[in-house]
């Protein structure tokens, strides 16, 4: 059993303190060793940061604030730096802990690696018109542990991960990764290259805060462009580019008669999520060098 844990918890514009609440909650509960470190990753919304300060109040919680942004892999490998413990939890802002053995199973796991995945809440309508509410949903069978255990390195986020710091230390996460998306599938890469494996469990957060359509959409074409500076190093972990090229070559002839139209439905349309999966791959063609 973990003795000792440092949980790590990167934000961007978020209120993370209930999350903070319940976490430090549990780990109190736990003959364990423990420090919460919460870094704003230069946010500019200062009534988010002045209600995320009251979690200094806490025992062993203290709370840093960037004021220039590290991105995605800058700010978890800055985290792992302040750490002190042998042990690293690794929890999104944005995300909520509904389970009251979270944090004791991550305990009861030495695993190098562990990810314990993440669900999503059942709304029967408040939802129904949000894009990434539903386009999560869709792909939810997938999160469960034995399916994600069949391709361990491809079903691997950033999100809710413990991990040894000799590990985050030694393999860091890619900064030349600024943009939006991936960081965390080369990453995966990365460990299966260098012997270590990634072990699946059952012990999800609770994904809450969805974007707008239109947000959502962007922050999907960044990805997308992400995938495509990448694309040499994240050959056979993206099912995009695991697509023939003529696939692809196809889709981006589309993208001028249908992206522009198929867009707009998406971000104010209820569109079914098939056709976001088509628009990603009409877009992600017709990016050019």
């Amino acid at each position: 059993m973990i003795q000792a844990l440092s949980v790590l918890i990167p934000t961007y514009h978020c209120r993370c303190k209930e999350l903070v609440y319940s976490l430090h909650q549990q780990l109190m509960e736990q003959p364990v060793t423990f420090e919460i470190i919460v870094v704003d990753d230069g946010s500019h919304d200062t009534a988010c940061i002045q209600e995320n300060l009251v979690i200094t109040a806490l025992p062993h919680c203290t709370y840093h604030i960037e004021e220039q942004n590290r991105g995605r892999a800058g700010v978890r490998n800055y985290l792992a730096h302040l750490a002190q413990y042998d042990y690293l939890l690794f929890i999104d802002g944005d995300m909520s802990v509904r389970n009251d053995t979270f944090i004791a199973q991550y305990l009861q796991n030495e695993a190098d690696v562990c990810y314990g995945g993440y669900v999503i809440p059942m709304e029967e309508n408040a939802l129904q018109a949000n894009l990434r509410y539903r386009y999560e949903l869709h792909n939810a069978v997938q999160r469960n542990a034995s399916e994600r255990n069949k391709q361990p390195f491809m079903d691997f986020h950033t999100s809710n991960f413990r991990v040894k710091r000799s590990i985050m230390l030694s393999l860091p996460l890619d900064e030349r990764f600024t943009s939006y998306g991936y960081e965390d599938v080369l990453w995966g890469k990365t460990l299966r290259e260098n012997g270590y494996t990634i072990t699946h469990i059952d012990n999800p957060v609770s994904f809450e805060d969805f974007e707008d359509n239109e947000h959502f959409v962007a922050k999907t074409e960044e990805s997308l462009h992400t995938l495509h500076q990448f694309q040499s190093e994240l050959q056979g972990y993206s099912r995009l580019l695991s697509l023939p090229g003529a696939y692809r070559k196809l889709a981006g002839l589309f993208y001028p008669l249908l992206g522009k139209s198929l867009r707009k439905r998406l971000i104010h349309n209820k569109m079914p999520v098939f056709l976001f999966n088509i628009y990603k791959l009409m877009y992600f063609a017709q990016i050019k060098q």
